[in-house]
């Protein structure tokens, strides 16, 4: 073949990554709905191609001959590859191609192109090429896709003996894409037919670890990264091919090396002993459907490159370029401490264009309001009291709202719902509960109440809070779910038709007529579910309610009248989360076929199919603009999507554990998110960078909310507490500069403690909600657990 190229950036992919959107997920999604929908046949799934996509005839049999060298049959396919170029007119490929042959020899161009050359091909279209070359082409189709230097990639389409042959710029990187729906498991396990003996998979494999222990310290770090893709790959190829004591052995001798955030991936790849284990493993076909991606300083990659040359260590470089992708950056090499905060993810790091597309992150300009300073009067005393009032009032609203936010979305982006008359007056009392709103901050933290669920034999699963901190609702395991009043004010139901018949329409307090008085009660059940219900929201307006369930659909209900509404029918799989967006209207779920789905309240479909995630997605979450969603996932990785077009936009990797919980902040600039692994990290959403990590919690966090403000950042965790972050303190000084951004050198500050203002403790109740109410008391939720 030709000899190696710079860097493996070029390197071809040769299975759909999963943002081409090949994710499983149901192929009854409507065409609207498809956000990121299967290519189409043969084409490039990344990059831009640079020439048209060709086809040649079925390959003929292969004329017996005697058998050729390896490198004569390299030859003999790069002659047969650039044939096929020239026939069909794919000059540009042709010529990137022909410049790469020549580090083979600069004979090798001409010779591929001149007629009838010495022991080569015939003219194009000649009798002697039609055997031969075709019998060429079709080998080169069966490999599926032959990378040369990392130039030009053979394409397998799904019908079998036809090629498509696509170049790629230098630098791009290009990628076959399998036209079906899911990955086809026999083809994806093809790729380990290429093996070499197994007995030196352990020299190998210990030959580089040697080779990276006794590295310059600065470049063994980075290195490190290659340890757990290298040794799942090799596994896999041992059980694969039949090697099952080898297998066995390689794994034992090697799986104590890993770090130790995999442990739960190698106790499933240790129950892989044997083919046939692999074909229906879900985390095996991750493993070998999406390249895992190290990010690797130039310097280190050189340095490696050069020893696997030296010591012509093949397998492991075939892995290297078939299986990963190296994501080379120019400058220092990171640290062991910069790696570790970023590592851990199903398929390594994101990648760094992942996160260069350019987010609107700002928020939407809100309507202007007439206050009326009616009941106020009564709370200043004094004569300068009303326009002392006023001021503050504009800005809790946010005075910025009169000139539009520079990173702000443009109004009109997406479709958002008019403003009702009960919405206006529902901000006019917003406003006017701003304006007596508490000041948090290291001085002034806010008071906590509990709602501990005492008794709840039926396993609490989902709690949710109106933002009018009025009603509070509990999903449960035996699938009912409860709404609770926590004012005075009971729940009533609307009036049956015959009495609402009888009402006087035009009265003024004709919205209090409406209600039956005799279905007056402080707990309303609603049934419908036939499984755990997993989460629960109310729309912005208190009208509605949104529940998902185990049974995989979603409900809507009327808090009118106590009822469900409508069941969505999207996800063949439970369904773990959902969430209204702030201005109503459009929802979010998320569940265990990997896919998130964005939904209109009266669309009975998707509008959008969020596919990418590798495992279940966990939690969703909308941005306050309400132009984004975030999802946490048990890949292990958080996935901020653009609601408009259904693209990917950010990709966090960093956590060790799935992710249960993600909170915005209220000016729409950060993220925070919570896991299984006891740690919140914080995000710099515009720049696409951590820049916080928050220790302390020693158990999976359930909950995250930042107060109205942004001052604090609440966590809630199964270890029982609740603790408050200095979020002021942490999003100050950030290191956001060009190199930073370019690079990923980020720099967490080591003292997370001095972020921590308090911890509060339960007796026995993990944390599983919180919320802010408008003038920031911090209301939390629970049930009690008699260990």
């Amino acid at each position: 073949m030709a000899a190696l190229s710079e860097e493996p950036a070029e390197v071809v992919a040769v299975k759909p990554d999963p943002d081409a959107g090949t994710s499983p997920q149901p192929s009854a999604a409507p065409p609207a709905a498809a956000a990121a929908p299967a290519a189409p046949p043969a084409a490039a799934a990344e990059g831009d191609a640079s020439g048209s996509v060709g086809e040649a005839a079925p390959a003929k049999p292969a004329v017996p001959g005697p058998a050729a060298s390896p490198a004569t049959l390299d030859r003999q396919t790069l002659v047969a590859v650039l044939q096929f170029l020239r026939r069909s007119n794919l000059r540009e490929s042709e010529e990137i191609l022909r410049r790469e042959a020549r580090l083979l020899g600069d004979d090798l161009g001409a010779a591929a192109l001149s007629p009838g050359g010495p022991g080569l091909l015939g003219a194009p279209g000649g009798d002697a090429d039609s055997a031969g070359g075709e019998a060429l082409l079709s080998r080169v189709t069966a490999a599926t896709a032959i990378a040369i230097g990392g130039s030009a990639a053979t394409v397998a389409s799904s019908n079998p003996g036809v090629a498509a042959v696509a170049a790629v710029p230098p630098g791009k990187v290009g990628g076959g894409v399998v036209v079906e729906d899911q990955p086809d498991v026999s083809a994806v396990l093809s790729a380990y037919n290429q093996q070499g003996d197994p007995t030196l998979y352990e020299e190998y494999y210990s030959g580089l670890k040697h080779f990276i222990e006794c590295s310059l310290d600065c470049h063994r770090a980075e290195l490190s990264q290659l340890f757990y893709p290298l040794f799942v790959h090799m596994y896999l190829e041992l059980v694969y091919n039949q090697h099952e004591s080898e297998a066995k052995s390689f794994f034992e001798r090697f799986h104590g090396d890993q770090e130790c955030y995999y442990q739960d991936d190698l106790r499933v790849l240790s129950s892989l002993t044997k083919k046939e284990h692999m074909k229906g493993n879900e985390t095996m076909l991750d493993f070998r459907t999406s390249k895992f991606v190290l990010r690797i300083s130039r310097d280190s990659y050189q340095l490696l490159k050069r020893h696997l040359q030296e010591k012509q260590n093949n397998q492991i470089w075939n892995i290297v370029q078939e299986h990963l992708y190296i994501d080379i950056f120019d400058g220092m090499p990171r640290s062991k401490q910069q790696i570790d905060a970023m590592v851990g993810s199903l398929a390594g790091e994101a990648k760094r264009e992942a996160n260069k597309a350019k987010v609107f992150f700002g928020l939407l300009k809100e309507p202007e309001f007439d206050v009326p300073l009616d009941d106020e009067d009564e709370e200043g005393e004094n004569e300068e009291g009303k326009p002392k009032k006023k001021k503050p009032k504009k800005d809790s609203v946010g005075s910025k709202s009169k000139k539009q936010d520079p990173n702000a979305p443009p109004q009109n982006r997406i479709p958002l719902p008019e403003l009702k008359d009960s919405d206006k007056l529902d901000k006019v009392m917003n406003m006017k509960e701003a304006a007596r709103r508490v000041r948090l901050g290291p001085e002034c933290l806010p008071s906590i109440c509990f709602y501990t669920f005492l008794n709840a034999y039926q396993g609490l699963t989902a709690v949710d809070i109106t933002d009018d901190s009025s009603m509070i609702v509990g999903g449960f395991a035996d699938s009912t779910v409860r709404v609770w009043s926590v004012t005075p004010k009971k729940l009533r139901s609307v009036k049956t038709a015959a009495d609402l018949s009888l009402i006087d329409k035009e009265s003024d307090d004709v919205l209090e007529r409406i209600m039956d008085e005799k279905t007056a009660s402080e707990l309303k059940i609603l049934y419908g579910h036939s499984g755990p219900v997993y989460g629960t929201s109310f729309s912005p307006d208190r009208n509605y309610l949104l529940s998902c369930s185990e049974d995989g659909t979603v409900r809507l209900w009327s808090l009118q009248t106590f009822t469900c509404l409508v069941g969505y029918k999207g996800h063949n799989y439970p369904v773990w989360d959902t969430q209204f967006s702030p201005y109503g209207y459009y929802f979010v779920s998320g569940g265990h076929d990997r896919a998130a789905r964005l939904w209109a309240t009266d669309h009975y479909q998707p509008l959008r199919i969020f596919a990418g995630h590798l495992a279940d997605v966990t939690c969703t979450r909308f941005h306050p603009n309400s132009n984004y969603i975030a999802t946490g996932s048990a890949d292990r990785t958080v996935r901020l999507w653009d609601v408009l077009n259904g693209n990917c936009v950010r990709i966090f990797t960093g956590h060790k554990g799935p992710i249960h919980s993600l909170a915005f902040s209220p000016n729409g600039r950060f993220l925070a998110t919570g896991a299984t692994d006891g740690r919140v990290l914080l995000w710099d959403i515009g720049h696409g960078l951590m820049v916080g990590e928050l220790k302390g919690h020693t158990d999976t966090i359930y909950a995250l909310r930042f107060s109205r403000d942004g001052e604090i950042l609440a966590s809630g965790s199964m270890d029982n507490t609740v603790r408050l972050w200095d979020a002021v303190k942490a999003f100050e000084d950030l290191e956001t500069d060009d190199f930073t951004t370019a690079t990923g050198h980020i720099n967490l500050p080591e003292n997370s403690q001095d972020l921590l203002l308090g911890t509060y403790m339960t007796k026995s109740t993990p944390v599983v909600h919180l919320h802010f109410t408008r003038r920031n008391l911090l209301l939390a939720a629970g049930a009690y657990s008699s260990q």
